[in-house]
Parts: C-alpha cells; structure tokens; sequence
C-alpha cells in the first residue's frame, strides 16, 4: 500500500538565503591563544634578528689534538718525516697493474714533489705554477733520467721497470707532438719508476728524487737549469 507523503515546495527566497556569499575567516580574529608554558625544550630564540650571530667558528672546528707522541724510527728516514700519502699495500705491482697505471700515479706523486720543492720561499700563485711546469714537462723529465742513468745510481730492477715503462702505448697528444715520441717514451719511464717505488720503496723513492735534485727546504735556483747543466 503507498503512502502519499506531502511535497515540499522550496522556494526561491529559501535558496537564497542558504547559500552564504560572504568571505569567512578561518579564524576568530580577536581571539587571545592561550599561552604555552615554557620548557626545557624552549629557551632558544628563532625570533628573527639584524644583529649578527654570536656562534664561535672556532667552538664549532674544534676537535681534540692528540698529545705529541715519539716518531718511530721506521716513520723517518734522513730525519725528515714521511710526507707522502700511505700507498696501497701491493707486494708485486708489476703483476697487479699495467706500466700505464703505474705511470699514472707516478705522475701525480712527481708533480708533488715538485711543488713541494718550490713551495718555499713563498711565491705567487702565477711564478708557482710557471716554476711546476718547467719541471714536469717531458722535456725536463728526459733531462732528470738521463742524470739518473749517467750517474749510474739506478738498480737493475729499476732499468728493468724504465724499460717496461718506456713501451707504454699512448694516442696522439699535443705533448707528444711538441716533445717527440722518444722523449715522450722516456718520460714516460720516469713516471713509471716514480709510481713503482711509490708503490715498493718510498725510502728509495726519495734517495732518487734528493739526487735529482729535489728537496724540502729554500731552493732558489731552478731545477732545470742544475740538470740540464750536467746533462751538456
């Protein structure tokens, strides 16, 4: 059986005033938020402010330094203290890495010498870096081995790993263009060396570079111009 219920007529003041057409804030604007008591967690300010921060750069680098402790004798060779950075532990690198590898790293421990050599007295960045370059050219490298070869102070095994290094197959460069592949090859060797002992010997490492002229304290006169003289 249904059920007939009334119809309810809506009419259009109804709608009208339903439908609310002005901006409501999100917020009471006049109301007073209750006050937070204060913590522990609380006591620094974020408040903005134009004056400067008063963080110690110092407090925040700060670190403990250890107490100075006595150089082991094998950590020193000719009173002077190891420098370089510790190399890998490889026993037989000429069976672990290629010449090319050996003379990539030679290169870059070369170059540390030398800017050590130049790095007193103090100098500007531009005579720096004039004075670096002039020794790590291939040039001046061919030059450095040929003093070590006439002076007769290199062992067999190291001719051996000269030898090996001077094989090194390389793409054409401008370096090798400017110098000449012979003596591109035999900087090369050098380079070699440097990263073998670097790897092997470090002591021996420096006995060759002091002959060769490098050294850690003044050094005024060019490298260069030492070698290149008893090379004539």
């Amino acid at each position: 059986m249904a059920i007939l219920l009334p119809l309810l007529s809506i009419s259009p003041k109804v709608m009208a005033s339903s439908v609310d057409t002005s901006q409501r804030l999100p917020y009471t604007p006049h109301r007073t938020p209750p006050k937070k008591p204060l913590t522990s967690d609380s006591t620094l300010s974020f408040s903005p402010s134009t004056t400067r921060s008063n963080i110690s750069v110092s407090d925040l680098l700060k670190r403990e330094i250890p107490k100075p402790t006595q150089v082991k004798e094998d950590e020193t060779y000719m009173g002077y203290d190891i420098w370089l950075p510790s190399a890998p532990k490889v026993e037989k690198p000429r069976s672990v890495f290629n010449a090319a590898s050996l003379a990539y790293i030679g290169d870059c421990i070369f170059e540390l010498y030398a800017r050590r050599h130049f790095l007193f007295p103090p100098l500007s960045i531009e005579e720096y870096n004039d004075r670096v370059m002039a020794i790590v050219r291939c040039e001046a490298q061919d030059a450095m081995l040929q003093k070590l070869i006439n002076d007769n102070i290199l062992s067999e095994e190291e001719r051996g790993v000269l030898r090996w290094g001077k094989n090194i197959v390389s793409g054409k460069t401008r370096t090798k263009k400017r110098a000449g592949v012979a003596v591109y090859n035999r900087a090369s060797s050098l380079e070699t060396l440097v990263g073998y002992l670097y790897l092997t010997n470090v002591q021996r490492l420096d006995v060759i570079m002091l002959k060769l002229g490098f050294c850690i304290g003044d050094s005024n006169l060019p490298i260069v111009e030492r070698i290149e003289g008893t090379t004539r």
